[in-house]
């Protein structure tokens, strides 16, 4: 390797630590800003235990303006428990980490692109960014639709299911916090299937027919897909988390053909 390839790596490789270490800082002084709003942060994560919570309200104007009374949520109370004495305060900085890398998630996207950006082709550049947006707005589809549906009405079918009537359902904080994060994260990150399908046709490597052709096992991989990373594994979950990821392949099909069609 010559003189200049070593001078051009370690260029590089300085480049790439000061651009992880501007990452770093604005991922712990996003960490603090969320530390600091504990009220606010926790009333967000707590709300789809509340009765009021505003899916629970859509549902039930709803059924009164339909009539189907049999859908309707109904009340109930959520009660939570810590067995744990460092526990509340634990959780405290796990979600706090969380929510300042997710506030600072469009500032470390750029961070990267502008590493990345040289070395890509005007044309390549073209389509990095809307692939960019593309995939930042899937991700929040993702959790948002987690965040309303999947994990609301997961939660309040598990805690108001009772197998006897002497056993109380209390919920630990962790495992409220922890199903709720990492459900969303999956479900982020499940909701980019159509940008995953997208740059496998733009490569060549995917078509419709294809999608179309192995839908049937498709379904079938989706569910146990969505078995596995349903960390509470009930029926009601599985269904919620399978029905959105078998519609973003039925999306992509679309996605794909269209793209097929430009590139031949």
């Amino acid at each position: 390797m010559s003189e200049e390839k070593v001078s051009s790596f370690w260029d590089h490789l300085e480049v790439l630590r000061k651009v992880l270490f501007r990452c770093l800082i604005a991922w712990l002084v996003g960490a603090v800003a969320a530390f600091c709003f504990k009220e606010v942060l926790f009333g967000l994560l707590f709300a789809p235990s509340r009765d009021d919570f505003i899916s629970y309200r859509g549902l039930a104007w709803l059924c009164e303006k339909t009539g189907w009374q049999s859908l309707c949520p109904g009340n109930f109370e959520a009660s939570f428990i810590n067995t744990e004495l460092t526990a509340q305060f634990m959780t405290h900085i796990k979600v706090a980490l969380w929510a300042g890398l997710v506030v600072v998630s469009p500032y470390l996207i750029v961070q990267l692109y502008g590493f990345i950006a040289p070395a890509l082709y005007d044309k390549e550049k073209r389509h990095a960014v809307p692939i960019i947006i593309w995939g930042i707005l899937l991700f929040i589809l993702g959790v948002l639709m987690n965040y309303f549906i999947i994990f609301p009405f997961a939660f309040r079918f598990l805690f108001n299911y009772v197998v006897y009537a002497e056993v109380l359902n209390q919920i630990s904080l962790s495992s409220y916090i922890s199903n709720l994060l990492m459900l969303s994260l999956l479900m982020g990150i499940l909701f980019e299937i159509p940008i995953v399908n997208y740059l496998l046709a733009k490569a060549g490597l995917l078509s419709a027919e294809t999608l179309k052709k192995y839908r049937r096992h498709a379904i079938v991989a989706i569910a146990i897909v969505a078995a596995v990373i349903t960390p509470t594994g009930d029926a009601v979950t599985l269904m919620l988390v399978t029905l959105p990821i078998y519609l973003l392949y039925e999306a992509s099909i679309l996605i794909v053909k269209r793209t097929n069609s430009k590139t031949i």
